[in-house]
């Protein structure tokens, strides 16, 4: 007869199995970018501010600079990421200045499916965006880097701009968690023939590839769109200023002042934030 089982015991597991053990470590190392080297490290660096820079607003230092950015991108490893990258600055050197400056405020300011800002396709226009905002600016803070203002911390160049100053582990984590956006981005551009596609493309390289998960849940996102809820937008306390909400409060981020002003007659109209 075997003994009771007192109500305080405890239920002691077995070993896990191989076949269980090998989908923890699969897991697990999809999840994280494999071990690289300085050198690879500065590559994947180096790609990341281009791609930043790259996906910011085409203002006239922007675009003075196109020769010596196509220039560092035809020097970068031969990768999927480069070979992306080549394209689309072969389109980007080519086109006037005012036409870039159209285009971008069409794909990015004026169409919600390829807004820039990644916590939008998450939470929507929700409670919980106010929040993800703060916890991602917190996360910039507690890596020692201050953004400037000038953007909301999920403005996408701003994500990447703070991947390629801290790595590929925690400084990569926004672009993981926000994978699903990224390529909902990457879909929309594409729908609409931008040159801004092979952009995205080149940064969805970099990521793991997409679980079966994530390919539904971006199915859903272009039938149904982001979460929305009707919410109160006069502000609990003021984001970034040391004033915080109750936790169950919407805290709006502040809108900062435009710093990038397309020239008349173009007008850039900001899209979610």
């Amino acid at each position: 007869m075997n003994p009771p089982h007192s109500p305080g015991a405890e239920r002691l597991e077995g070993p896990p199995s191989i076949p269980a053990l090998i989908r923890t470590r699969v897991r697990a190392a999809v999840r994280r970018p494999a071990r690289l080297t300085p050198a690879e490290k500065a590559d994947r660096a180096l790609t990341l501010r281009l791609l930043s820079l790259l996906l910011q607003y085409p203002d006239s230092e922007l675009t003075s600079a196109r020769a010596e950015l196509a220039a560092a991108v035809g020097a970068m490893p031969a990768t999927p990421a480069a070979e992306r990258l080549a394209r689309f600055t072969g389109w980007f050197t080519s086109q006037r200045p005012e036409a870039l400056e159209r285009h971008y405020v069409e794909m990015f300011d004026l169409r919600r499916k390829s807004s820039l800002y990644l916590t939008y396709y998450l939470h929507g226009d929700t409670r919980r965006r106010g929040m993800a905002l703060l916890t991602l600016n917190q996360r910039y803070r507690a890596a020692g880097w201050d953004t400037d203002g000038g953007e909301l911390p999920d403005h996408l160049p701003v994500v990447l701009e703070f991947a390629a100053l801290a790595g590929p582990g925690g400084g990569e984590a926004p672009l993981r968690r926000h994978r699903r956006g990224l390529e909902l981005i990457h879909r929309a551009l594409s729908e609409a023939g931008s040159p801004y596609r092979h952009v995205l493309a080149a940064l969805l390289t970099l990521l793991p590839p997409p679980s079966a998960a994530d390919r539904a849940a971006v199915e859903q996102l272009v039938a149904e769109g982001p979460p929305n809820e009707e919410v109160g937008l006069a502000p609990y306390g003021r984001y970034g200023e040391g004033e915080f909400a109750p936790p169950d409060a919407f805290v709006p981020p502040m809108q900062a002042p435009p710093t990038r002003r397309p020239p008349a007659p173009t007008t850039r109209t900001e899209g979610p934030r």
